[in-house]
């Protein structure tokens, strides 16, 4: 899994303190944003995007109102959004910690929670408390003059 760093903002507290507090944003769908909106909101104290669900409930339920939609496109519209919800749950907690101060200190892959933040605080201790580097890239094999890429297996062969 794919999670993003954020390192939270300068305290009175000592360096070991300061660390524990460090939050990985796990990337993908939220199950618990999408069957339990507004309280994973609530547990996740992101208030701004709590007030922006409850004001784009009350506009679709107001407007399916006057509309006079069936009960079918109520529980349509509903479903669509706890969808989005799940989809964007990760993207909502990061731009909620960026607005209160936090610095993004990279992105880390790991299996599990644990493996990511080993990797992150091994990378981070082992280049003085900077960023975590990101994986060189992987070097690729290009085919030299005689290797043929397509449908024919040599050079000039046409049968």
């Amino acid at each position: 899994m794919v999670y993003s760093v954020f390192e939270p903002p300068e305290s009175g507290r000592d360096a070991a303190d300061h660390v524990e507090r460090f939050m990985f944003v796990g990337d993908g769908f939220s199950f618990a944003a999408f069957l339990f909106g507004p309280f994973w909101f609530l547990w996740h104290r992101l208030w701004l995007a709590l007030f922006g669900y409850v004001a784009v409930v009350a506009v679709l339920a107001s407007g399916m109102h006057l509309i006079g939609a069936s009960y079918g496109i109520h529980s349509l519209s509903a479903l669509l959004l706890a969808l989005l919800i799940g989809f964007e749950a990760s993207s909502l907690r990061r731009w909620t910690l960026t607005r209160r101060g936090w610095k993004d200190r990279g992105v880390v892959v790991g299996e599990d929670l644990e493996t990511a933040e080993r990797r992150f605080f091994a990378a981070w201790v082992s280049t003085g408390r900077n960023p975590a580097p990101l994986p060189p890239a992987p070097k690729l094999r290009m085919p030299s003059g005689n290797d043929v890429v397509g449908l024919f297996p040599e050079p000039g062969a046409n049968r």
